[in-house]
């Protein structure tokens, strides 16, 4: 008697999950019914606002729907990749992010990393540079580390914070080399560049988007990019395994820019936007624009963008750990050694 009472409610519990998994993927098919709303988790007119700003219509035309940018900056990015994090997964919330989250575990500002999120594509990486005023007497990277050497914790370097890329790339340098200097933190790009000019600072590492108006101009100079390929833009740059070939095992590197979602959004709306974004970064407008900021494009999806994103996380977490910069060991958060 029990078994047969309980079959017309078996029933019904069937069909509403049915029900609820035919909505489900009539949602998924009918992506994008609305607006989405996209996260930068920076301010206004920095490189990732600019990225996002440049590439958004491509894509907004490519799903045929609006996406609407909002900043929410602070906390080293935390604050706006938590909202989206923390939002319905059901891909009308995304984020244009930067390199940093990757870092959140090992410098003890978030628990979290871009493993809590799915990435969309990984649009483009910036090119990196170690920059210094014209007036200096260096005529390369090799001149200024040599200084270092024989004045060791004299020489000023432009920095942007835990994290930043300024000390990423000292810790970097300190893994194979040392370079003891002093780090005089900015809350940009623009505050250091203007320390530099007006003789505040020494050196500074920095992307070529940041850079190259100021070069251009013979206001600073290029002493070496991390790169192990001369770059399109500055080929008579030297590279940094010219100086230091240890360095090569840490490349290529540079800060990155993403596009992500939540991890559990639906596997069809997942798609529908990779596709999407691989189209929108592949038109030439927005390959000249990466081009115009110093950047290269990478237009990485799936496994691709995933093994992008852990060898990143390796090989700075590490670099930083060697150099004793990391607050937390890469080896307690599962971080493999490159």
């Amino acid at each position: 008697m029990k078994m047969r009472n309980a079959l017309p409610h078996l029933a019904t519990g069937l069909l509403v999950m049915a029900g609820t998994l035919t909505l489900a993927s009539q949602a998924a098919a009918d992506y994008p019914e609305r607006r989405i709303d996209a996260v930068v988790p920076w301010g206004a007119g920095g490189s990732t606002d600019n990225m996002a700003r440049s590439l958004t219509p491509h894509a907004e035309a490519i799903l045929g729907t609006d996406i609407v940018i909002n900043n929410r900056p602070g906390g080293t990015g935390v604050i706006g990749t938590n909202v989206v994090r923390t939002r319905p997964s059901n891909g009308y919330s995304l984020l244009y992010g930067a390199e940093n989250a990757q870092l959140y575990p090992v410098l003890e500002l978030a628990e979290f990393d871009y493993g809590a999120l799915h990435p969309v594509s990984l649009i483009g990486q910036g090119i990196v540079l170690i920059v210094a005023p014209t007036e200096k007497t260096w005529n390369d990277f090799g001149d200024l580390l040599a200084e270092a050497h024989t004045k060791p914790g004299e020489l000023r370097m432009g920095d942007a914070g835990a994290g930043g890329l300024p000390s990423t790339v000292l810790a970097m340098l300190n893994a194979v080399d040392e370079m003891d200097v002093r780090s005089v933190t900015f809350g940009g790009d623009g505050p250091a560049i203007t320390a530099m000019l007006g003789n505040h600072l020494d050196f500074m590492p920095m992307a070529l988007a940041s850079a190259q108006e100021q070069i251009r101009a013979g206001k600073l100079k290029a002493l070496t990019v991390l790169s192990t390929e001369p770059v399109e833009q500055l080929p008579e740059v030297p590279l940094i395994t010219e100086f230091l070939p240890e360095m090569e095992s840490y490349l290529p590197w540079g800060p990155f820019w993403g596009a992500y979602v939540h991890k559990d959004t639906p596997d069809d709306i997942k798609a529908t936007l990779e596709n999407a974004y691989a189209e929108a970064i592949a038109q030439d407008e927005f390959q000249a624009f990466l081009t115009r900021n110093g950047a290269t494009s990478l237009n990485l999806q799936g496994e691709e963008a995933a093994e992008f994103l852990s060898r990143w996380q390796s090989v700075t977490a590490w670099a930083m750990e060697d150099a004793g910069s990391a607050k937390v060991s890469p080896e307690s958060l599962g971080i493999p050694r490159p």
